[in-house]
């Protein structure tokens, strides 16, 4: 077992540096440390490169924030869109606002002022909440992928096998399934012994940096993390692979190529937030243990909690009619109301 440490401290670094803190993270309880606050690692030693990457960080959430809730209201607000493909994108759109507002605000925050610190509690919440959203979006995505195969591959029963009744149900599973695997993975992590080092060299409360502080044996977390890593991130991957497989196999065999490219045309956006999604997520969870390193672990986590989450609702509204067209309304709805009031 590691020597426990009492005190993280960190130096204040002169003005225009990233600032650290000193961190009073540790509590003495008779032989034994317990870390009752974590500290995130400094970004970068080089002054001004804190500064340039809170500015690149907070243009992509604004981009994200703005785009994510336009695409919600759209939706909502447009009966034209009132189908199970826009339905399942409403609930992805509020799913990646939930998604980045659980972990870029701390972020940021730890990029520009003294308070690079979080409470156990506050880790743990957000270490739920990124593991919800997460999960959450890998089961939509799946979803979304068995309803392009229903449109596709059985056109005249996808009004009844995609009823409102089984769209809801399959949204409702989605958050379900997220939030059971957020409660028990986070539980699981934080009933381990943190005796210190408290310094997460990550960006926020991730897996595999709190298990590198963790005391004592880690294997059987390791494991649950890659159980639940297969079952819930490449399960449903699978599931879109197989989808696609077979909307491949129907698209060749039709005998127009108009048809052939409104089908495809129609799957295009998710298949690109699937690879911009999957590519990241598994790159980070599916690998060995010694196999991660922190530089490369913060550089995915940059690109799956702000570039996909602002890459999103462009993708879809860019390379969509019916969504730019529901975008166009909601937003000349606004400037109404606006000069009304």
């Amino acid at each position: 077992m590691r020597e426990p440490i009492p005190q993280s401290r960190h130096v204040l670094k002169e003005e225009g540096k990233c600032l650290e803190m000193s961190v009073n993270c540790s509590l003495w309880q008779e032989n034994s440390l317990s870390v009752k606050r974590f500290a995130f690692a400094k970004f970068s030693e080089v002054p001004g490169e804190c500064f340039l990457l809170f500015t690149l960080i907070l243009l992509m959430f604004l981009v994200s924030l703005t785009g994510n809730t336009l695409i919600a209201l759209a939706i909502c607000t447009s009966p034209s869109l009132h189908t199970p493909m826009y339905f399942f994108l409403a609930n992805l759109s509020l799913l990646e606002i939930g998604y980045t507002c659980s972990v870029i605000p701390k972020m940021l925050q730890s990029l520009v002022s003294e308070a690079r610190g979080i409470s156990w509690e506050g880790c743990a919440s957000q270490m739920f909440f990124f593991i919800f959203f997460g999960i959450t979006e890998c089961c939509l995505l799946a979803a979304m992928a068995f309803d392009r195969y229903m449109a596709i591959c059985s056109p005249l029963h996808y009004a009844t096998r995609m009823s409102r009744g089984v769209c809801a149900y399959l949204a409702i599973v989605s958050w379900v399934m997220g939030c059971i695997v957020g409660l028990g993975q986070t539980n699981f992590i934080f009933s381990l012994n943190f005796c210190g080092p408290c310094e997460i060299d990550h960006f926020f409360c991730d897996l595999p940096p709190l298990l590198a502080l963790a005391c004592g044996d880690t294997s059987q977390n390791e494991a649950a993390i890659f159980v639940a890593a297969v079952l819930c991130i490449f399960s449903p991957f699978l599931l879109i692979i197989s989808s696609y497989v077979r909307i491949l196999v129907a698209v060749l065999v039709m005998p127009s190529p108009e048809g052939r490219h409104k089908a495809l045309s129609t799957c295009s956006s998710h298949l690109l937030v699937v690879t911009l999604f999957y590519g990241s997520t598994s790159a980070t969870y599916l690998r060995s243990k010694s196999s991660h390193s922190p530089g490369v672990d913060k550089l995915l986590a940059l690109f799956y909690t702000s570039v996909t989450s602002m890459l999103n609702p462009i993708i879809y509204s860019l390379r969509n009619k019916e969504v730019k067209g529901a975008l166009r309304r909601t937003l000349g709805l606004k400037k109404v109301l606006t000069m009304k009031r």
